[in-house]
């Protein structure tokens, strides 16, 4: 890893807070989906890797918050309950809910992620690298979301847009609150 910068620039600062909130919304979403199957199905084993995945990207951010001393986003209990509701309540939906919900999150978090590194480009190698991998696993989960029949859930396309609507005002206010 390369040293981080002196100081971190409010732009910076605000993309370290967005994506800090943003892995431990995605870690609520695994514990509410987990909570409600259990290990009664056989996507918990898979869901249970993504979530092992998100908790290790939420540390990373975690630590990079507590170390260039980056204000962590003050709706941070806002996401706890609201990605543990999200994940308990498609979980409830079915297992292809629970994919759609994965699928729809992952596709945001694709989009922010490309635009940060677009940003970044080489001016916080730290920052990027740590970006570009964990953009890399979120791929994978919206693949593995989509081979377990996420499109065929029941209303996935309402399913998806209100989800891929509700990431994107989290990103957003997250970055200003």
């Amino acid at each position: 890893m390369s040293t981080p910068p002196e100081k971190t620039d409010r732009r910076t600062a605000s993309m370290i807070r967005v994506d800090q909130a943003g892995e431990y919304g995605a870690t609520r979403i695994y514990a509410g989906q987990l909570a409600v199957m259990g290990d009664r199905h056989p996507m918990a084993r898979d869901i249970a890797h993504m979530a092992e995945q998100e908790e290790r990207h939420r540390q990373f951010f975690d630590a990079m918050v507590a170390r260039r001393g980056v204000r962590p986003t003050a709706l941070q209990p806002v996401w706890d309950v609201a990605g543990f509701a999200l994940g308990a309540v498609t979980a409830a939906m079915g297992p292809r809910a629970a994919m759609a919900c994965t699928a729809a999150v992952e596709t945001e978090i694709d989009r922010h992620y490309r635009e940060q590194l677009a940003e970044l480009g080489d001016r916080d190698p730290e920052l990027s690298d740590a970006v570009a991998d964990f953009r890399a696993e979120e791929l994978e989960h919206k693949e593995a979301a989509l081979a377990a029949g996420a499109e065929s859930a029941p209303g996935y396309p309402l399913l998806s847009v209100a989800i891929r609507a509700g990431c994107r005002a989290a990103i957003a206010l997250s970055k200003r609150i």
